[in-house]
């Protein structure tokens, strides 16, 4: 016996536009199906109601028979077996042609009565129930309008619980107005089986019994297959038995759920941030003038790294937006709540939906941002969603101790360039960065400015026009020179300089408020390093952003598991305390980096060696002998990060992944 198409119960409460698209095939297979029985009713009447014309009556029903096989129904061909036994049946029907009684009492009980209690009590019961759900579903739709119409400001407790109650009693009777609508949608695949099967059983089993001369033709050849045919018939009832019961338990089970099922924004379930696919039902803001908005409610979900709209109803969703390097945020709406906003990498595209309850509103945002990062396209996305999460709960989790965290590295004796090895007793985090200092995620100032607010590499102004910066384009004769796509994360104040652990810890706290701040674009510049500076420059104006001396670097240092984070604390002077010398200051810079953040390091550290094998004529000579160089014999030849050769670098082979 094939497997009967039936639809779950448990998908009535979500109601997605899958769901509705099998229910209309089941509608049209209903369709079909009353279109059918009406046609085969017409045929049984006309065998009841004209004697006179029994032979052809009887001919027609034959052919009626045949023509089973070439139904189209929507959920596939009719049943093999059905169709077989049908066949049998028309050729009996051929051979009782000749046979005309008066068969009225027997046939109007035994073929029309069923078929006209199937069509009046099945088909138009599944008519009766399409109608309540059409009616329920309006109410729930009308009920959820209301609903997100709800001020975010000057908020009235007393209509919003009006109105949830009103969405939860709406969704409540949808959801028992669709149970029973697919049970008697599930029903009616059984009853369809049966309904073609019982009426010509007993129209044969009349026919047998009550010709003498008919029994003798037939019934020999006849009998087997009669039996066959009842015993399918009780199987299939009794299928049709136990799936009836199995969908009023599993009917009952839903119905016994809580009550906050029904309720938007009571969900009991804790917000999932490690979700890298998602589904649901959201608001999305159309402009349809200058200065007015509507909202329209449609079915997203995530596919791959595209965002996916699918009206109700449709056969299929479409693509809004692509949602690589894009960025979501949290936007404030004056008249909605839960809003938050998707712009694309280049900010020409942009939208804003509206979530439900809080809970979606957080997991979409997360789901949004996961997928943005590109985390799908690893061989195990779910893991890596969820250690991204870890990593970000420890960031904001109040770590003071370098030694415990690094207890659970995979890498604590990670060798990185640069700096003096750390002592065997961490630091604390209090004696590295002084609580709740400012972070600042952009350098938006002129280098002079930026450095006077933040005292990092501040110089003094020589009053006599003269300066002592080496790190000038026209002036700059480094031995080495290669520049970087970075970008910049954030820079901190720090209490020391001579520990790498002062980096990580600012890394640490950089990224815990990009995260808390839902910061996540930046901005890509180059960062060249020479033999006696580090100068960061906009790539599109190449104007230099922010220059330091190579020499008050004190530290840099490459992460210790994520190696495309990189950082480096550079050593000020302080005035404020009038002292003539002024008092150091450090401050730290954090970037992220194409590649291995090592490199950068690797070519700091290298910028040092070349400054202290300046001291020593011969120690400079062993230290170019031994390194590649351009064909002029100037700069130090490496790959170049940027799209570009510089100063007769190796061009670039790895793209920016900002």
């Amino acid at each position: 016996m094939p497997a009967v198409h039936k639809l779950l119960l448990e998908e009535a409460l979500q109601d997605s536009p899958q769901t509705r698209s099998l229910l209309s095939v089941f509608e049209e297979d209903a369709g079909t199906l009353t279109d059918y029985t009406n046609q085969l009713l017409q045929s049984m009447q006309r065998v009841y109601g004209a004697q006179s014309e029994m032979g052809l009556a009887t001919e027609q029903l034959s052919s009626q028979l045949l023509e089973y096989e070439k139904q189209n129904f929507a959920l596939g061909k009719g049943d093999e077996e059905v169709i077989s036994t049908l066949q049998q049946f028309a050729r009996t029907v051929g051979e009782l042609n000749t046979l005309h009684s008066e068969l009225a009492s027997q046939m109007a009980d035994r073929m029309i009565f069923p078929m006209i209690q199937f069509r009046e009590k099945d088909l138009t019961e599944i008519s009766t129930l399409r109608e309540v759900f059409g009616i329920a579903s309006d109410e729930h739709e009308a009920a959820m309008v209301k609903y997100s119409r709800l001020p975010k400001k000057k908020e009235n407790e007393k209509v919003k619980a009006e109105l949830v109650g009103e969405v939860a009693y709406s969704r409540r009777k949808q959801h028992q107005a669709s149970m029973q609508y697919y049970c008697a949608l599930n029903a009616l695949q059984y009853r369809k089986r049966v309904a073609m099967l019982e009426p010509m059983l007993g129209y044969t089993q009349a026919q047998i019994h009550f010709y003498k001369k008919g029994m003798d033709l037939v019934s020999k050849k006849m009998d087997s297959f009669l039996v066959s045919v009842s015993s399918m018939t009780q199987s299939i009832q009794a299928q049709l038995d136990s799936e009836a019961e199995a969908m009023r338990l599993t009917q009952r089970e839903l119905l016994s759920m809580e009550d906050t099922v029904y309720m938007p924004d009571r969900d009991p379930v804790p917000v999932n941030r490690t979700l890298i696919q998602k589904a649901g039902y959201l608001n999305i803001r159309n402009k349809t003038g200058l200065v007015t908005t509507t909202w329209d409610r449609l079915y997203f979900f995530t596919q791959g790294g595209n965002l996916m709209c699918q009206p109700r109803g449709a056969v299929a969703g479409g693509m809004v937006l692509d949602l690589d390097n894009s960025s979501v945020m949290a936007v404030e709406c004056e008249d909605r709540r839960y809003c938050f906003q998707i712009t694309s990498p280049s900010g020409k595209t942009s939208m804003i939906l509206q979530a439900e309850s809080k809970k979606e509103y957080e997991e979409w945002i997360c789901t949004l941002n996961n997928i943005s990062r590109q985390i799908y396209l690893t061989d195990n996305p779910e893991a890596v969603a969820i250690r991204l999460n870890q990593t970000a709960i420890q960031a904001v989790t109040p770590i003071t101790s370098f030694e415990r965290r690094g207890e659970g590295s995979p890498n604590p004796d990670r060798a990185k360039p640069g700096g003096v090895p750390s002592s065997s007793s961490a630091p604390e985090a209090e004696d590295l960065i002084v609580p709740g200092t400012p972070i600042q995620f952009d350098i938006m100032l002129p280098a002079s400015e930026f450095q006077d607010q933040n005292r990092v590499g501040g110089r003094r102004t020589n009053p006599f026009g003269e300066t002592d910066d080496d790190c000038s384009p026209e002036s700059d004769d480094s031995l080495l020179q290669q520049v970087f796509a970075v970008r910049f994360l954030g820079s901190m104040a720090v209490r020391s300089g001579q520990t790498q652990e002062v980096i990580y810890e600012a890394m640490r706290q950089v990224l815990a408020a990009r995260a808390i701040h839902n910061i996540f674009r930046t901005t890509e510049s180059h960062l060249m390093v020479t033999s006696s500076c580090l100068r960061l420059i906009d790539p599109r104006t190449q104007v230099t952003r922010i220059s330091f001396q190579l020499q008050e670097v004190t530290q840099f240092a490459a992460h210790q598991e994520n190696g495309r984070l990189m950082g480096f604390v550079v050593e000020g002077r302080d005035w404020s305390e009038g002292t003539e010398e002024g008092e150091p200051s450090f401050s730290a810079f954090v970037f992220e980096s194409n590649t291995e953040g090592e490199k950068i390091c690797y070519t700091i550290s290298l910028g040092k060696d070349i400054i202290e094998a300046k001291k020593d004529p011969e120690a400079l000579a062993q230290l170019m002998k031994n390194m590649p160089l351009t064909n002029d014999g100037k700069f130090l030849l490496l790959d170049s990060e940027t799209g570009d050769t510089a100063n007769g670098g190796a061009p670039d082979e790895e793209e920016s992944e900002a």
